[in-house]
């Protein structure tokens, strides 16, 4: 089948290439995959960011979310058959989307809505899941809170902007100023010109901040937020106490426990409490986001679609930074 792989880590261009069909085993579905998207977990993971947390032999197939049609299923799979249209993130061992076929977990996969496009429907997995966690299983968000959401008009953004108001939540967001009609029509309350304000002076008594973006932003953030506020990033430094949840072992949680002491003072400071996010598949929470979907309340928001054989510019496309909702790759 054709592909796009990644040879070693660093600055490299991925390459298409043909390999091997996978088989599956008894607890997985083939699937052809329609429509994969592209997320900034696939340069993370390019450029070698990601070493001390996921661990994998080259070469290495990319992509983490994929719309496809299920060809073949395990002997022990219950939940799907052949012909079923689905729509997943599979688990962190089976990363790679850019490709013809995937041998995927049944648990990691929810039918695909019925309303949407395959191309619609890749844009969703990845970003669904990491703004659920993120907002329901991490910051606990209530009817009422506020939160902050940097980055509105981005992949994960634009759906957790969405998520959020359906939790009853009032949402600021942070966007430059080709975002913001973006985002007012997705339901932000609050919207922030990153380059022309700086949110730490606008916004106050925050209940929570969801961060995508680190470094800088990330510290900044503590300021917003009130006593006992919790804040949760996908791009900060991983704490001491993710890496006990992830049983990574003492020589990490020790490297992680020193590299994330900024964030942890600044919590103290603060009364605040920081988590560090590493999303996780998951097709039950997947099943749920569907019906918000198939009953209208999110919708998907795409930026541009490339043809399979333009994945690597799909990729460098991402790493500009100028992407409004999600980019996809049609596989066919």
């Amino acid at each position: 089948m054709k592909s796009f792989v990644l040879n070693e880590y660093g600055d490299f261009p991925l390459h298409s290439t043909l390999i091997p069909v996978p088989e599956i085993n008894e607890y997985e579905v083939l699937a052809e995959i329609r429509s994969a998207s592209v997320n900034p977990l696939d340069s993370k993971i390019r450029k070698g960011e990601l070493k001390l947390i996921l661990k994998y032999d080259m070469p290495l197939v990319l992509g983490n979310d994929f719309a496809g049609i299920v060809t073949k299923v395990g002997a022990k799979v219950t939940r799907f058959k052949i012909g079923d249209e689905v729509y997943g993130r599979p688990r962190d061992s089976k990363t790679g989307t850019f490709a013809e076929f995937i041998a995927v977990h049944e648990d990691d996969i929810a039918l695909k809505p019925k309303n949407l496009s395959f191309e619609e429907a890749a844009s969703i997995p990845l970003v669904g899941l990491t703004s659920y966690q993120a907002l329901h299983d991490v910051l606990g968000l209530r009817n009422g809170q506020k939160v902050l959401i940097h980055a509105g008009s981005g992949g994960v953004g634009t759906f957790a902007i969405q998520l959020a108001k359906l939790m009853g939540a009032y949402v600021a967001t942070t966007v430059s100023e080709a975002g913001i009609d973006l985002v007012n029509t997705l339901g932000a309350d609050e919207i922030v010109n990153y380059k022309e304000e700086q949110f730490e002076d606008i916004l106050k008594d925050f209940d929570a901040v969801f961060d995508t973006q680190g470094g800088v932003t990330l510290e900044k953030s503590f300021n917003v937020l009130k006593k006992g506020g919790k804040i949760v990033s996908v791009s900060g430094l991983p704490t001491a106490r993710f890496a006990k949840e992830q049983g990574l072992g003492f020589v990490k949680t020790k490297l992680f426990a020193v590299a994330s002491q900024k964030l942890n003072r600044l919590g103290k400071k603060h009364n605040v409490d920081y988590t560090f996010l590493f999303m996780k598949s998951n097709g039950e929470q997947l099943q749920l986001l569907t019906q918000y979907i198939e009953s209208g309340e999110i919708l998907p928001v795409l930026d541009r679609v490339f043809p399979f054989e333009e994945t690597a510019n799909a990729v460098e496309y991402s790493e500009t930074g100028r992407a409004k909702g999600k980019i996809i790759v049609n596989i066919k």
